[in-house]
């Protein structure tokens, strides 16, 4: 939808509460490259490392301690990683 303000175009964009997952597709993929599991720790500090936006940083930071293998990551925080 377009609008016009003082003759300026404004575009609404949609809203949504769905960060963009890949961002953290890539992430993962990288991480993963050559591991089986790895622990959310490490998982939050690369991500946090890569400046993923704060929804997905959220996401991981709430997951449980302890190593993921990748589909599990990837199913817990929403990535379509596979």
């Amino acid at each position: 939808m377009v609008g016009v303000t003082d003759d300026v175009p404004v575009i609404d964009a949609p809203v949504t509460d769905e960060p963009d997952t890949r961002r953290l597709d890539e992430l993962l993929d990288d991480l993963y490259h050559g591991q089986e599991r790895i622990s959310q720790a490490d998982i939050y500090r690369r991500a946090v490392a890569a400046e993923l936006p704060a929804a997905l940083l959220t996401r991981i930071a709430a997951l449980p301690q302890g190593e993921y293998a990748v589909d599990e990551a990837a199913d817990l925080l929403g990535g379509a990683v596979t």
